[in-house]
């Protein structure tokens, strides 16, 4: 069946426009190739030269010829974002997030995507186990990269156990297909204690290291466990002790990679050094932060950007009462800024408040899951100052809701308070407590 693309919207001022092309109009070929996917859209639409078949929604076919820059855009997005379905997901992993939440959350968060075209164009992290050789194929044809893999083991017995897929283990042959065309990755380890960790883990840090360069860097981080896993694979938390055995065999592991390929590779998520009471690592070690989505090093990121524009604030006395709220992972860091900020300004006071995960249980620490009426509960009533101020990444992405659908006018008015939304870097942080800019 040939497919079909609507056209949702033009990019003003684009090429697109230029040529008369309209929102309802259908994308029918590139250069007579049909176009399956955005894959195929993001490869033919490089070329200097194209021809462009559009059907208006009258029926009357366009054949429109471009003369362009290499890789300069036309400015069309699509009704669908991958110009075909979501691939979801094949597995029933025993770690599986998605399993592990309440009823009664709005649809699109039960969705579980498994989509390499995804891992491409946002940054997912896919099984392998939905990919075909022919998207193997195309992946090596148009050299799209990096594609992030979730591996959790390289023992193929045990990763079919772990997704419960029996072709799990099968997948892992496709690494080597993309190794072999030299296009880049990066991996990630969701450790469940007594299954992937311990002598496993040695293996499979050792497995993919053999994936250097082009597998550049892989992190391990500690399965989400929420209050929500009746009749669910059982599964146990890591202890402290746990956390520093880990953390020996990512150092331990880190060092011998640098020695030889000058890259440290394995990294581990921040939330082990929090469990193990160690400090988070140099920023140097972090190899230019290539898993921060992960949650590894976003800790080291944030105090690193304070500290550098703490050090270039003015000297004038400035006074704001304000206050922040966040998860257990960063509360230490975020009063740590706090302090710093009232010993430069006398004047000015900062309420820090810890926000426990009451909704999905007090297991989960970061500040990106908690929800609207968590914040509701644990802060009516607390003295918030001029402004309760908020990380960017509590709420839905381009959008004023968090994960719970409580909305921010909603949060508003049961506190009775003014609330900002601060992006994530330390400047940012700076910025909204004194309001410099």
């Amino acid at each position: 069946m040939a497919h079909r693309h609507i056209i949702k919207s033009i990019e003003p001022g684009s090429i697109a426009e230029e040529l008369g092309i309209e929102k309802g109009d259908i994308l029918l070929s590139i250069n007579d190739q049909e176009v399956e996917d955005v894959f195929d859209y993001h490869f033919y639409v490089n070329d200097e030269q194209l021809v462009l078949t559009i059907e208006k929604p009258d029926g009357e076919e366009w054949e429109l010829e471009i003369e362009k820059d290499y890789e300069e855009d036309l400015g069309i997005e699509f009704e669908q974002g991958l110009m075909d379905e979501y691939r979801s997901c094949r597995n029933k992993c025993i770690f599986c997030f998605i399993d592990q939440m309440p009823k009664g959350m709005r649809d699109t968060l039960y969705f579980k995507d498994d989509d390499s075209r995804l891992s491409f164009l946002q940054g997912n992290y896919v099984t392998l186990t939905n990919m075909s050789d022919h998207d193997i194929d195309r992946i090596i044809r148009y050299h799209l990269e990096p594609i992030n893999i979730s591996f959790h083991t390289t023992n193929p017995e045990l990763r079919c156990q772990m997704l419960h897929n029996r072709f799990a283990g099968e997948a892992l042959k496709k690494v080597d297909r993309l190794y072999e065309a030299g296009i880049e990755m990066n991996g990630q380890i969701v450790l469940c204690r007594g299954i992937n960790d311990g002598e496993e883990l040695e293996r499979t840090i050792r497995d993919l290291s053999g994936y250097l360069p082009c597998l550049q860097s892989v992190s391990v981080v500690p399965v989400g466990l929420t209050k929500y896993r009746d009749g669910l694979y059982p599964l146990e938390p890591f202890t402290p002790e746990d956390a520093r055995k880990v953390l020996e065999v990512v150092h331990r592991w880190q060092d011998e990679l640098y020695e030889k390929w000058g890259s440290h590779f394995i990294h581990a998520g921040d939330e082990w050094y929090l469990l193990a009471g160690e400090e988070m690592p140099p920023q140097e070690r972090y190899d230019g932060y290539l898993q921060l989505e992960n949650g590894v090093g976003m800790m080291r990121l944030l105090e690193n950007e304070f500290q550098e524009a703490f050090d270039g604030l003015p000297g004038d006395d400035l006074s704001r009462e304000v206050s922040v709220a966040t998860g257990k992972l960063a509360y230490p860091l975020i009063c740590s800024m706090a302090e710093k900020l009232k010993s430069r300004y006398p004047g000015t006071v900062i309420h820090t408040y810890q926000i426990e995960n009451r909704y999905f249980g007090e297991r989960i620490t970061v500040a990106g899951l908690i929800t609207g009426q968590d914040l509701k509960e644990q802060l009516a009533g607390k003295d918030l100052g001029k402004a309760l101020l908020l990380p960017c990444n509590m709420f839905r992405s381009q959008e004023e809701v968090f994960l719970d659908d409580v909305t921010l006018t909603e949060l508003k008015d049961a506190l009775q308070s003014e609330i900002d939304i601060v992006k994530s870097s330390g400047q940012d942080f700076i910025d909204a407590v004194l309001k410099l800019r």
